[in-house]
């Protein structure tokens, strides 16, 4: 009963109690989306409040009922405490997409009193009362729906997990340990943020040979708005600005310096660092935050009777042990080392004999590895881009999804937190259909100031049906992509457009559920490690000629992408994909063995059990002081820890899914509808595992993966 298991939505049913005073707050708003652009810092503390209050005068009610019904328990609290995680939602997607000082400062003051809620929340002894109540209940259980019983399941489980069951200092010690992690989760992720905008390299811009032009163009804009001389560039750790370095720059030592400041980002060797020495704290050094995450996850495991923090997080997972876990990461790596060590070996003779650099370290990897893809397959990531232009692209998006979907996807006009958000709905096309909104997005996709890296999606409003009333869900969509520059549209590399497919098959499994019970609508309480298959499987699309041949036009000639070019960048589909997955492993290892062995985990600790993992599972092991751990906000921020695993573990299901549409036809309506009704639709109403079996008729299979990956045979050198 944490956060995470009330959906981010909107009621549109709940009776406005609030005053004149507050009725002018946008996040105490009734209205169907939230007047984003509206929001100010100085409305956040008090709408917290009000929601608070209210959620719990919702909690005493139920609590004081005799009523023993799903309306009388269950639907009051949903009402109350869907209006708050709305608001506080709103309020967190801004600050990590929009941050200012004032704007974090207010979200600061009010995340205590959210986790607070929350961690009483769940331990509320009444409650769970209550709910064993309506579960034990033979003739009430009957006549719910499959998906509120299903709700039942999930929300006992997960009081037994928020300590319910706990006693006395116990109790008191596990609600401070929840309050604490929320806080370091948010100084972590302040941590990253704050020092990949402090860092930038002032260069003469004849030092950026190599680069695109827009890269260039861009550093040199930054330059200029900064006020620096004509014939300067300004860079940054921002991914638009850093990787294209990384790729493309002639000068080694210009890779070697960004690298260097991208690696111990938030670190106590961090170029911004205030003094960068052992003794005395670095400005944005997570070392302290990551020794006391990882000493409160192993006392939180402890606290409700598990061995560690894996143990615990794999109980409403997929698989059923971290010795599973474990043996499926190194089942993994050792499938794919024999390629990995054949791509680097082929990576380290062509750097020598080609680019005549005699030691590949690790600020080279990506730089040469784009000079051998061009030379082997004639072709470069650069030349691929000028065909992919923000909007050709969205559009070729859109046509995979109304084929295989039956739904009509529109742009439209709503208020929203920043100029280049652009808002669409999805309206229902199928045969008989009424043409009705089936829910609503929004897409923030270039990087800026003040917006956190990555990509991600979320939930604005989940779908719920209640009172005989459908309320339609509303997701955000987010990336870093490059924006326009020179007058162009923004244009995306190929890397780009999987990641887009990739989070909006997130947006689907929120977008076209047909659950209507919130906490299990969308991907509600659906197992962490297999969230990313509607994700993963959307990336297979951007392989197929039938989507991308009518999702490309050259951005000068304005001819789509050519089948001979095509036809090389299939070829060269599985470049270093051996290196690839034991990276990947590399992650997923080391966020299991920290979980598991208990370690009182300071920096050195962290460093020993990272370099044993690099020694098992990597092929190119980076230098000594690399700090990838210090940015790692996916396991010490986000909601990946002890569940890093799960890219791959998802992969092997999206894979083993996007196969039967590869029998059948990939832009099959007939697969898509059954793919939407078994899988996407079903949200968390059902397990995972039965979802798949009913779409794929037979439970997963590896092979897929391993084909899609070129895996299937000896790698044997390539000529």
């Amino acid at each position: 009963m944490n956060a995470l298991n009330f959906s981010l939505a909107a009621t549109t049913h709940y009776k406005d109690f609030f005053s004149n005073r507050m009725s002018t707050n946008p996040l105490l708003s009734t209205t169907e989306l939230t007047d984003y652009a509206a929001i100010k810092p100085e409305h956040v503390v008090p709408a917290i409040d009000a929601l608070i209050a209210d959620a719990r005068a919702a909690v005493a009610k139920v609590e004081a009922t005799e009523s023993l019904r799903w309306e009388t328990v269950v639907e009051p609290l949903q009402d109350a405490n869907e209006r708050l995680s709305r608001a506080w939602g709103a309020v967190a997607h801004m600050n990590a997409v929009v941050s200012t000082p004032e704007l974090r400062d207010a979200h600061n003051e009010a995340e205590p009193k959210i986790t607070q809620y929350w961690t009483e929340l769940g331990l509320n002894r009444a409650l769970f009362e209550r709910y064993k109540s309506l579960a034990a209940d033979e003739s009430i259980f009957a006549a719910l729906l499959d998906e509120q019983r299903a709700l039942l399941k999930h929300e006992l489980r997960d009081f037994r997990l928020s300590g319910v069951e706990l006693e006395g200092t116990s109790r008191e010690r596990f609600a401070a340990i929840q309050e604490s992690l929320s806080a370091l989760a948010t100084k972590f992720e302040d941590n990253v943020l704050d020092a990949t905008n402090a860092f930038s390299l002032d260069v003469a811009a004849t030092e950026l040979d190599g680069l695109p032009e827009d890269a260039k163009q861009t550093a040199i804009e930054k330059a200029r708005a900064a006020g620096l001389a004509d014939g300067m560039a300004r860079l940054t750790l921002h991914a638009p600005s850093y990787l294209p370095v990384m790729q493309y720059a002639n000068s080694r030592s210009l890779r070697e310096t960004i690298y260097r400041a991208y690696v111990t980002r938030a670190s106590e060797l961090a170029a911004n660092a205030m003094p960068p020495t052992d003794s005395v704290a670095a400005k944005f050094d997570n070392s302290e935050s990551i020794e006391q995450i990882m000493a409160l996850r192993a006392e939180e495991a402890k606290l409700l009777g598990y061995e560690n923090f894996a143990a615990l997080s794999v109980v409403p997972k997929m698989a059923n042990t971290p010795a599973e876990v474990i043996a499926f990461i190194r089942d993994m790596s050792k499938r794919a080392r024999p390629y990995a060590e054949r791509d680097l070996a082929e990576l380290q003779a062509f750097a020598r004999d080609e680019l005549g650099i005699a030691t590949l370290e690790a600020w080279d990897a990506a730089y040469a590895s784009e000079k051998l893809r061009e030379k082997r397959y004639a072709f470069s990531d650069e030349e691929v881009r000028q065909y992919f232009p923000e909007d050709r692209v969205l559009a070729g998006l859109f046509r995979v999804v109304e084929q295989i979907y039956s739904v009509k996807i529109r742009e439209g006009k709503a208020s929203a937190w920043h100029k280049d958000v652009r808002y669409f709905e999805v309206l229902d096309s199928s045969k008989g259909g009424t043409g009705a909104r089936v829910g609503e997005f929004f897409f923030d996709l270039y990087a800026r100031e003040g917006k956190r890296p990555g990509a991600w999606a979320d939930t604005a409003r989940a779908r719920r049906v209640v009172r005989g009333r459908t309320q339609t869900p509303v997701a955000y969509m987010t990336c870093n992509f490059p924006s326009p520059v020179g007058g162009k549209p923004a244009l995306f590399s190929h890397d780009d457009v999987i990641t887009l497919f990739h989070e909006f098959g997130h947006g689907l499994h929120l977008l076209l559920t047909a659950v209507g019970t919130l906490g299990v609508s969308g991907f509600g309480h659906v197992e962490w490690d297999a969230v990313e298959l509607p994700s993963q499987f959307m990336e297979n699309y951007c392989w197929e000629w039938d989507v991308l041949s009518h999702m490309t036009q050259h951005v000068d000639r304005g001819e789509p992408l050519p089948r001979a070019l095509f036809e090389k960048m299939i070829a060269a589909k599985n470049f270093q994909a051996g290196m690839g997955t034991v990276r990947q492993m590399e992650f997923a290892l080391f966020d299991m063995r920290l979980h598991t062995e208990n370690l009182s985990v300071n920096r050195a600790e962290l460093l020993r059990v990272l370099g044993e993992v690099r020694r098992e599972v990597a092929v190119l092991i980076p230098p000594h002081w690399n700090r990838m751990p210090w940015s790692f906000a996916h396991i010490f921020a986000g909601g990946y820890a002890a569940g890093y695993y799960s890219y791959k573990w998802a992969e092997v299901l999206s894979a083993d899914a996007y196969s039967r549409f590869e029998e059948e036809g990939v832009l099959s309506a007939k697969v898509g509808d059954d793919f939407r009704r078994e899988v996407l639709g079903r949200g968390g109403s059902r397990d995972a595992m039965s979802n798949f079996i009913a779409f794929r008729g037979r439970a997963p299979s590896v092979d897929a993966l391993l084909r899609h990956n070129g895996m299937v045979s000896s790698p044997a050198p390539r000529v």
